[in-house]
Parts: C-alpha cells; structure tokens; sequence
C-alpha cells in the first residue's frame, strides 16, 4: 500500500509540476509556492487547536488551512478552501462537503466539522460570491459562472484538494468521500454521474438533483397561492393544517411515519361557515390541494415534480418559510419562490422582473431542460460507471421536507433501478419520517454523521449499511440533550413490488417485516 501511495503522489506532483518543490511545500505555510494549472493559492496557514469553549461543543484539531482561486475559464473565479488536520490527528481520508442554494460563500462550518472528525476536507463557492443563498444575479450574462456552478468547480476542488493534500502530508488519502445536503446532494449525485472515479464514497441528502424541475415546481406552488386573490394560505392557518394531517396519519410523537400510505385530504378543514385560523377557504383548499399532489403539465398531464409529503406544514423551517411565506408579497419572500424568481429571471429569461406566476408549465419547462438539465440536473440514472469504479452511494431525505419533495428522491430511486436492476449492492436509499430539509423536523434527523459513518464502513470493510440509526436532540440542537434515536431501513428495490405492495413496502424501510405482496 505504501509504495502505491508514493506512486500516486509523484504522478500527481509530475502532472501538476511540483516535483520540485514537494519537500518544501510539506509545511503549511510551504504550500503557497504550489504552482498548479490556473489555480493560484492565495493562503497558507497553520490554524492552532483552539480552546474546548463549552460541552458540546466541536474539538477541532490543530490543522493547515489553504485558500485558493481557481480560474479554468477567463470569467471563473472559483473560490476553495481545503483543511488538513496536522500529524495523527489526519485519518489518512479525503472528504468533500457539498454546497446549499445557489451557494456564493465557502460552506466554513461543514469544513470544520469534517476536520473535527479527522479528515482533511474541502469546499467550494461554486465559482461566485454571495452571501444570500438564493441570489443568482451572478448568473446574468455570465454562462461560465453557470457551467461553474453547476458541476465545474466541484472539479477544480476535487483535482486541487487531492494534491494540495498529497503535497502537505506526501501521501494521497488512502479514500475519498463526498457528503452533502440540498444543492450539496445535487452536487453529490453529480459526482457519482459525472466523475464516476473521484470519490470511493458519496452520500448525498435531500437532493435538488432535479434542479430545472425542482423550480418549476416552485412556481407551481406560487401560482397555486395566487390563483385567486383568496388562494393564499395564512401563517396562522399552518398549525390547522398540520394538526389534521397528523390526525388523519400521525403517530404517538406527532410523525407520520408511512407518507406512501397517508392520502390526507386538506378539505377535511374546509370552512363550513366563517372563514378562521382553524380552517381553509375553498381557494386555499384547492392550493393546498396542488402543493400535496405535485407540479403537472397543464398540457400532457404528465408529472413535472413529486408532490410535498404531509406532516411538517407548522414546523418551525416548515411551509412558512419555504413554500407559502406571509400571506402578503407570497411571490418574492417564500424561499422556494426566491428560488425560482432567481433561477428564471437571472439564469433563464435573462430579466430580472420575471414573475414566475407567468411560467409556462409546458413550454418554459421543456425549455429549461433543454437549456439547464445538462448542467445544473444530476439525474441520470446511468451510474454504471461509478459502480464499476467501486463506489458506494447513499441517499436519504427528510419525509417532510418542504423545500424537496422526498417523492423526487424516490422517482430517482426508481429510474436507477429501472436502468441498471437491483442497486442494493452499491446504492440505497434511506428516508427519514417526520425529518424536514436536511434536518428539524418532528422525528430523529441528525443524519450526517452516522450516513458518513455508514458510508466509510461500506467502502472500506464491506460493511453495506442495513439500516442507518439517527437522533433527535432537544429543540433539534446537537449540543442538547439527546431526546431518541430511530432506525432507518434501506428503501426496497420498487421493481419487486406491484401497486398492491405501498403498504409492504412502507413496513420494510420502517424497519418492519415486509410481506411479499401476493
């Protein structure tokens, strides 16, 4: 193994011409003199084990933390950081955090976090620089920024961690993992498609990996709310709403914990008389309606977007923020709605007053795929290549999710498995009741240290994770007391169930006995 290593190194070093100054660049502060192609370092420092300030608290070691600019085209400007843990305390493995939003700042506490665990980690901006994560006006005239975003400067990252790393310690990580959530697992499965050989490992939750879909979802769900000045849906209607999902489907702790077998009905809370806080007009039942069954061609009737799961309308990160916003400006201020705007006006339509409540379900979509699905979706289901590589791919989602319909993270479930068979030996799925995006939520959803803990077993012992087990501490606080814990099963191979089997297949990913439809 050792001799292997080296190997790799000295071809790293010969490719990117740093042969000659490897032993020099072994300091920290030795690898800003790094010469790589078009990436420039632009700080290299050692960051000292800082003071355990209170319990709970992240105990960060000793590490060479490196900024860089890569600049692959005249109008990129790819920041990333990469953060090398010092001596022992460095596991010998690469780890690559994903992104959120439109991304614009390098994800520093994801960084921290990996290097708490002992990888040497990195990150990426995504090639521009915001600090409002649904901010795309970068993208306006600028199509490499776009082509950066959407998968260029995770590239960049990956080719200029790897040697910056072999350059400090002189030897390669032994693995490589990728871990992200929300635009992090679009980034994710982007890696599993597109560079099926950079990662022995990649986990990827709640992902906007449908991305052209996903925001004409959004729309959707805005002209839903606007249908008639009557559609929108209060604040103060979201607790109603909620409390008769859970009734029609909620367990004892307040979780549904089978969506696929829940067909709640929002007009249960149809308002018979006046019009109150603990009920819906006929207008927003009829939005409500929409946002549970999912975006539609209005032409074809064939689906654009899954639907949102019920039984996270009132949580705090619930549908207030992401889908239906104040009953007042609902276009503009629900973030699913900025999305979008962002996405259309900026990236799109090249007009920053487009209003999404003008979006063609049909044409302006199929024009967005045409356009954007090459660069910004990750939904290919072909992952041939990165299972011939060996890789080892996890995917989970939050049931109750309003930003990501899990019903998408499902629809690519099954296309992977429609196009390749049974991926249980190198993919699977795991879905998390009661959790909202990427964590919070009525059920366990602290996911991110036990799916990368699940997907470091399988890589390298073989260890393909069964079940992943996941916690939920008080008020969703990591630093709080621990509250439960629940065990996720992996989601089935769908092609072996029938229409008959939902109810099957729901007690098998619950971590119950399934029954073989008959």
């Amino acid at each position: 193994m050792g001799s292997k290593i080296l190997g790799v190194i000295a071809v790293a070093l010969t490719v990117f011409g740093l042969a000659g100054c490897a032993r020099a660049a072994n300091s920290c502060e030795g690898l800003a003199d790094l010469k790589l192609p078009h990436v420039t370092i632009t700080e290299a420092k050692l960051v000292a084990k800082p003071p355990i300030a209170a319990p709970g608290q992240m105990a960060i070691p000793t590490y060479c933390r490196v900024l860089a600019t890569a600049r692959p085209t005249g109008d990129s400007d790819i920041r990333i950081e990469v953060a090398i843990p010092e001596g022992e305390a460095w596991n010998g493995r690469y780890l690559q955090v994903g992104n959120g939003g439109f991304a614009g700042t390098i994800p520093e506490h994801s960084i921290l976090t990996g290097v708490a665990a002992g990888y040497a980690t990195a990150g990426t901006d995504d090639g521009h620089q915001s600090a409002i994560g649904t901010d795309a006006r970068w993208a306006l005239g600028h199509p490499e920024k776009v082509i950066d975003f959407g998968y260029r400067a995770l590239k960049e990252t990956t080719d200029a961690a790897k040697v910056i790393i072999a350059a400090h310690a002189e030897r390669a990580p032994a693995f490589s993992y990728f871990l992200g959530c929300s635009d992090g697992g679009r980034e994710a499965l982007m890696e599993a498609q597109r560079y099926p050989d950079d990662f022995n490992g990649v986990v990827a939750g709640d992902p906007a990996n449908h991305w052209t879909h996903l925001l004409a979802g959004a729309a959707w769900n805005a002209q839903a709310l606007n249908a008639t000045p009557a559609s929108a849906i209060p604040a103060a209607k979201l607790k109603a709403l909620e409390a008769a999902a859970l009734k029609a489907c909620g367990d004892q702790d307040g979780v549904i914990e089978n969506p696929l077998a829940c067909h709640f009905d929002p007009g249960a809370i149809r308002c018979d008389g006046a019009d109150t806080d603990q009920c819906l007009t006929a207008d927003q039942v009829a939005a409500a309606r929409k946002i549970y069954a999912g975006a539609r061609n209005p032409r074809t009737g064939a689906r654009i977007l899954a639907g949102y799961s019920p039984g996270g309308e009132d949580e705090p990160g619930g549908w207030l923020a992401w889908i239906t916003g104040p009953a007042e400006g609902i276009t503009d201020r629900a973030l699913l709605s900025a999305f979008a705007h962002n996405f259309f006006a900026y990236m799109m339509f090249a007009d920053p007053n487009y209003d999404i409540r003008k979006l063609d379900l049909d044409t302006d979509v199929r024009t967005a795929d045409a356009r954007f699905a090459p660069i910004l979706n990750a939904y290919d289901p072909d992952l041939a290549a990165f299972r011939r590589h060996g890789g080892k791919l996890i995917q989970f989602h939050g049931w109750a999710d309003p930003a990501i319909p899990a019903g998408d993270s499902i629809d690519y479930f099954n296309l992977v498995q429609a196009r390749m068979g049974d991926t249980q030996a190198f993919y699977r799925l795991f879905l998390a009741p009661g959790m909202l995006h990427c964590g919070g939520g009525r059920g366990p959803n602290a996911v991110n240290a036990p799916a990368l803990a699940a997907i470091t077993g399988w890589v390298e012992k073989g260890e393909a994770p069964a079940r992943l087990t996941i916690a939920k501490y008080v008020d969703n606080d990591p630093q709080k007391p621990l509250e439960r814990t629940r065990p996720l099963c992996a989601f089935p191979n769908l092609a072996t169930w029938d229409k008959k089997g939902d109810q099957d297949r729901a007690e098998s990913y619950l971590c119950k006995t399934p029954r073989k439809p008959e």
